[in-house]
């Protein structure tokens, strides 16, 4: 199977691991963790950032602007109306065209309330925006979604900051099967081993934070989730061999040969 590159929007991306610049401890392994992902997609709440100067704000100062796309998120909205200011306030401030909605109302759970996400994703894509909406993993609603106009469809493994993994495979698998704009898994990474079985699924891409701001060591978990990307993917190029009830030799006597 040939590899198809991953574009939004017209933007081909070399990489397919967008990372958060969320929870790290200092500026210093937030940059370092960055490097070593080779991401060149960054997201950040709109409530974290300065609007009146968002070259001065503390999580953009220390990162060459150039280098990175900006995918602010609009984290903290608990309606439609909420996230369409917030977007608006983004864009206004020249940060990017590009927004990830999130809209969140329980906050146990963090899970993004379908209903109002499909709204501010049509009235954001009406108004021009390239819209990646953070939704749950409901085949259907992604493809209402994806239908609305939206440049991918960012469904979770789990919720948010949990670090529990792929908890609906299946869905995911339908999913992918049925969309014709690219699949980011966002939310509920946990280690290199979600990331790999995400992308073995066929997902395009995998947006993270927790996993690697939080872990022990951010740059070498950075580093992980980088290759995990790059394997997963590969084995999903390469096709995995079917999965069998019973044991097959991987040997066959003198004379014969294997299929």
């Amino acid at each position: 199977m040939n590899d198809r590159p991953l574009v939004i929007d017209g933007v081909e991306l070399k990489s397919r691991l967008f990372l958060g610049t969320g929870r790290f401890k200092n500026a210093q392994v937030q940059n370092e963790a960055i490097a070593q992902s080779g991401t060149e997609v960054l997201t950040f709440a709109i409530r974290r950032v300065n609007l009146n100067d968002p070259n001065q704000d503390a999580i953009l100062q220390h990162i060459d602007l150039q280098k990175f796309r900006f995918l602010p998120n609009t984290s903290g909205a608990k309606t439609a109306d909420e996230a369409v200011r917030i977007a608006r306030l983004a864009r206004a401030s020249g940060i990017s065209n590009w927004i990830k909605v999130e809209i969140c109302v329980n906050e146990k759970t963090l899970l993004p309330d379908p209903i109002e996400t499909l709204k501010a994703t049509e009235q954001l894509v009406k108004e021009g925006f390239v819209v990646l909406p953070y939704t749950s993993d409901d085949p259907m609603l992604c493809k209402r979604l994806e239908e609305a106009g939206a440049a991918a469809v960012m469904p979770g493994a789990s919720p948010i900051g949990t670090g529990l993994g792929l908890l609906n495979p299946y869905n995911l698998s339908l999913i992918v099967e049925d969309a014709n704009v690219p699949v980011i898994v966002d939310a509920g990474i946990g280690s290199a081993k979600d990331v790999v079985e995400a992308m073995e699924i066929g997902v395009d891409g995998i947006l993270l934070n927790t996993a690697v701001a939080e872990a022990k060591d951010p740059v070498k978990m950075a580093q992980a989730m980088k290759y995990a990307v790059e394997a997963g993917r590969l084995s999903y190029l390469a096709g995995r061999i079917e999965k069998r009830r019973y044991a097959k030799p991987s040997s066959m006597p003198t004379g014969q040969i294997t299929n």
